[in-house]
C-alpha cells in the first residue's frame, strides 16, 4: 500500500493520540467524564475528513485508549461486566457517528456532483441559446399551454418584439397566428409523431402579415411525457408572392394559348377551305387558258400569245401555290403516328426521288451515317426533302454544287440533323425571316417557290418538340438545322 494510502489512517491515529491527549490533561485538571466525548469527537472527525475505514481504526484505537487509561482498574486491559457495558456504549455511540458521517459525506458528495452536472448542463444550454442567436431563422420555445419561454434574435429580427416582450406571452394571441387546418388537428399530429410542419401567417410587431414556413418539434423529459414544443420559422412571404404571380401569370398564358390553338385551327381550317375551294376554278383557267393556247394561237399576235402564256405561268405558279398550301395546313391538322425512323433510310428515298431534277447538274453529294429517332415517318421525310430541295435549287448557279446531310454534335437530348450547301446563301440579319409562311430573300425570277417550304419544316419539328434554325453567308453556301428528341 502506498503511503498517500496510508495517510488517512496515520492522520486518524494523530486525532486519536490527540484526544488521548486532551483527555488526560482534563483528568488531571479534575475535569471527571470528559473522555467518552472527546474520544467520540476524534472519530467523528475522522470518520468526516478521511472516511470510514480510518474511522473504524479510530473507534478500536479509542475503545482501547478508554479502557486503558480511564476504565478501573487503571492501566490495565481488564473487561469486566462494567467496563464492556462501558466500552460497547463508546463503541455504539461511534458507530452511529460513523453512520450519520459517512451519510453526510455522501449525500455531500451526492449534492457536489449534481452541482457540477447543473453546471455543466447549464453551460452547455448557454452555449446552445447562443448558437440559436446566430441563425438568421426564427426560433422560439413555448411550453404546452403555448406560452412563449424562449426567443432567440432570429424571432426578434423577424417578429419585431424583443425576448423580454415575447417571452410568458402566449404565442398564438401574440403572433395572431393563422392555421390552415384547426389547431387541434395540428396538435394531435404532433402529439402523435413528435413533428408538424406546414405554411403558417403570423402578425408582426408593425402589424404587417407574413407567410412563414413553420417546423414544430415536440420534447420529451426523462420519463418521455411531452415537456415543450421547439418552433423554427422561415419567412417565405416573397416566395408565396411570386409563387403567386407565376400561378396567375400560367393562368393567363392557359388563356392565351387556347385563344391561339382556337385562331390556328381556325385559320387553318379558312386556308384549307380556301385553297381547296379555289383548285375549281384555277383549273378551269389553266383548261381554257392551254385550250385558248392551243386553238387560237394563229389567230393572236405576238402580245396575245403573250399573254397567253403569263396566264398560263401565272396559274400553274397559282395551283403550286395551293398544293403547298395544303400540305402546310394537313401538317398542322394531321394526327403523328410515331414509330422508329431512320434518317439514312430518308435520305435514300429522297435522292432518288430528286435525281430527276438534278439530272445533267454536277453534285457532289456527301451523306453521313444518319441516325434513327423516334417520330411520324412521312412528316420527318417532307421536312429532309424540303432542306434537300432548297439546297439543290440554291446551288444551281454553282458549276458544282455541293451538298451535304448530316447529324450534328448536341450536348443535351436532342438529335440535330442538318443540311449545308454552298449555294448562294443569304444575309443573317434576315435570318428571321426565313421560316415564315411567303416569306423569301430572294427574287421569284431568280429562283421559283412559294416561301412555304421552310414554314412546313419548322412546323413538323415543332410537333415533333424541337426547334429549326439557319446559318448562312450571302454567296458562300447556307446551312440548315433541326433538332428532335433522342428516342
Amino acid at each position: 500500500m502506498s503511503v498517500r494510502a496510508l495517510r488517512p489512517y496515520g492522520l486518524g491515529i494523530l486525532a486519536v493520540t490527540v484526544a488521548l491527549g486532551v483527555a488526560l490533561v482534563a483528568e488531571h485538571l479534575g475535569f471527571e467524564n470528559l473522555a467518552l466525548p472527546v474520544f467520540l469527537i476524534a472519530v467523528a472527525v475522522t470518520i468526516w475528513y478521511f472516511g470510514t475505514a480510518p474511522g473504524v481504526v479510530a473507534v478500536v484505537l479509542g475503545s482501547l485508549c478508554l479502557d486503558y487509561f480511564f476504565t478501573r482498574p487503571m492501566y490495565k486491559f481488564v473487561f469486566g461486566p462494567e467496563d464492556i457495558a462501558h466500552v460497547g456504549t463508546f463503541i455504539v455511540f461511534a458507530l452511529v457517528i460513523a453512520w450519520f458521517a459517512a451519510r453526510r459525506r455522501r449525500i455531500e458528495r451526492d449534492l457536489r456532483g449534481a452541482l457540477d452536472r447543473l453546471q455543466q448542463e447549464i453551460a452547455v444550454r448557454t452555449r446552445q441559446a447562443g448558437l440559436l442567436d446566430l441563425t438568421h431563422d426564427s426560433i422560439f420555445v413555448r411550453d404546452l399551454n403555448d406560452v412563449i419561454t424562449y426567443w432567440n434574435r432570429g424571432a426578434q429580427d423577424l417578429m419585431g418584439w424583443t425576448a423580454e416582450q415575447a417571452v410568458g406571452k402566449n404565442a398564438r394571441e401574440l403572433l395572431q397566428t393563422v392555421f390552415p387546418v384547426p389547431v387541434e388537428e395540428i396538435r394531435a399530429e404532433l402529439l402523435r409523431t413528435g413533428r408538424w410542419e406546414g405554411e403558417l401567417t403570423k402578425t408582426r410587431a408593425d402589424g404587417a402579415q407574413i407567410v412563414v414556413a413553420s417546423r414544430w418539434l415536440l420534447q420529451h423529459d426523462a420519463d418521455g411525457r411531452p415537456l415543450a414544443i421547439l418552433d423554427t420559422n422561415t419567412d417565405i412571404t416573397e416566395r408565396k408572392r411570386r409563387e403567386d404571380e407565376i400561378r396567375e401569370l400560367n393562368t393567363q398564358l392557359e388563356r392565351r394559348t387556347l385563344d391561339l390553338e382556337a385562331s390556328n385551327k381556325e385559320l387553318e381550317a379558312f386556308a384549307y377551305s380556301v385553297s381547296h375551294d379555289l383548285r375549281a376554278p384555277l383549273r378551269h383557267v389553266a383548261a381554257y387558258s392551254e385550250l385558248l393556247q392551243k386553238t387560237a394561237s394563229s389567230t393572236l399576235d405576238e402580245r396575245g400569245r403573250r399573254y397567253v402564256a403569263n396566264l398560263l405561268e401565272s396559274a400553274e405558279k397559282m395551283g403550286a401555290l395551293i398544293d403547298d398550301l395544303l400540305a402546310f395546313s394537313r401538317v398542322g391538322r394531321a394526327e403523328t403516328r410515331m414509330t422508329m425512323v431512320s434518317f439514312n433510310e430518308l435520305a435514300s428515298e429522297i435522292l432518288r426521288e430528286i435525281e430527276r431534277e438534278t439530272h445533267g447538274r454536277d453534285i457532289a453529294w456527301k451523306v453521313g451515317p444518319l441516325p434513327s429517332v423516334h417520330g411520324d415517318r412521312s412528316m420527318l421525310k417532307l421536312a429532309l426533302f424540303n432542306l434537300v430541295s432548297n439546297a439543290v435549287k440554291f446551288t444551281r448557279p454553282r458549276p458544282r454544287a455541293e451538298i451535304e446531310i448530316g447529324c450534328g454534335d448536341d450536348p443535351g437530348e436532342d438529335v440535330v440533323m442538318f443540311v449545308r450547301d454552298n449555294g448562294v446563301g443569304f444575309d443573317m440579319k434576315y435570318v428571321s425571316k426565313l421560316f415564315g409562311v411567303f416569306q423569301r430573300l430572294h427574287l421569284p425570277e431568280h429562283f421559283e417557290g412559294t416561301g412555304i417550304g421552310l414554314a412546313t419544316v419548322q412546323r413538323i419539328v415543332a410537333r415533333h418538340g424541337g426547334r429549326a434554325w439557319a446559318e448562312g453567308v450571302v454567296d458562300e453556301g447556307a446551312a440548315f438545322y433541326f433538332s428532335v428528341p433522342k428516342p
